[in-house]
């Protein structure tokens, strides 16, 4: 048995053991015997566990992997370990155009908040490529793409600052919360998993490319289309995840990291385990925001954000 394939059963049993510990602990304690008995039978336990706390793991699951593969989809086409989905601008796209429909037009139905979130990444990707036009050279992507973001996050504070008695909700979501995501979002989320086999597919376009674009050239590549059927998909899973449950901070960045830490750089292995990794780490990240101080919820945005962040900071003294 090789060492994807090994991983690859490590992380599912991870995640299957993970997704029944979230069905069991929260604000309402249930026991085993009560979990087993919901699992068959009509009543509170069976509604806490079908309605609330199962609909909530599989977003984070799909999320999650939805995040850290577009994160290995960006690091391999720009070429740069640091980069992310927020370093082209999408996350803070999305972020953008649902805190302007929130608090702007607060009388519009929040069930069109997914759509505007996601219209607004899909937007700040076609800035995106309308600011770089046909050259998609990794640095003239990062740099553009920083920019972008920096402006999309001044935007937002703007928003914030000048109406401060409506940004509850607002704050909420920018914190990437899973709280009260239900089998609604799954089925908005499900349509996306028809791209996977287009990513999967672009395993070996991105192992060549890794070697440069002139000999990934040599060798038979479309580095062009290559690059810009990555960052479509890329695009749309971000702002799809992001429309669903706000920014999720840093899960871009350190799950691809941790994957290639455990199986290498080989992207036929690296894609699936970049998103078993993301699916664990999101769906951990957001039992313990809910089991920390129960009543209380922790979005799991900040905890991602508080390992994130650090593991950032070790990669840039590392890589100096």
């Amino acid at each position: 048995m090789n060492r994807g394939l090994k991983m690859a059963l490590l992380l599912s049993g991870l995640i299957v053991v993970s997704v029944i510990v979230s069905l069991k602990f929260g604000a309402v304690a249930i026991s085993w015997e009560q979990l087993w008995q919901g699992g068959h039978n009509q009543g509170a336990f069976a509604f806490t566990i079908y309605e609330y706390r199962l609909p909530r793991a599989v977003v984070a699951i799909l999320v999650g992997a939805m995040l850290a593969t577009a994160g290995v989809l960006i690091q391999g086409v720009i070429r740069n370990p640091l980069a992310s989905p927020d370093i082209l601008g999408i996350s803070h796209g999305a972020g953008l155009a649902a805190v302007g429909m929130m608090i702007l037009f607060p009388a519009v139905s929040v069930l069109w908040l997914p759509w505007v979130a996601l219209a607004g990444g899909i937007l700040s990707a076609f800035i995106l490529m309308l600011l770089v036009r046909a050259n998609l050279a990794p640095v003239k992507l990062a740099i553009t793409g920083v920019a972008l973001a920096a402006f999309y996050a001044s935007a937002i504070d703007f928003i914030l600052l000048v109406h401060p008695l409506d940004i509850n909700q607002a704050l909420l979501w920018l914190t990437g919360s899973l709280w009260g995501r239900s089998w609604d979002q799954v089925q908005l989320l499900l349509p996306w998993c028809v791209l996977l086999p287009a990513v999967l597919g672009l395993s070996h376009p991105l192992n060549i490319l890794v070697l440069g674009e002139q000999r990934a050239t040599s060798l038979g590549i479309t580095v062009h289309f290559t690059r810009l059927i990555a960052l479509a998909i890329a695009v749309g899973w971000t702002s799809a995840a992001v429309a669903i449950c706000g920014p999720i901070s840093f899960l871009g960045l350190i799950a691809p990291h941790l994957a290639r830490q455990l199986v290498g750089g080989k992207h036929q292995i690296l894609l699936p385990t970049g998103m078993l990794v993301g699916a664990l780490i999101l769906l951990v990240a957001d039992f313990v925001g809910r089991v920390i101080d129960p009543p209380i919820e922790l979005p799991a945005g900040i905890l991602t954000a508080a390992i994130g962040a650090p593991y950032f900071l070790y990669l840039l003294v590392k890589m100096r």
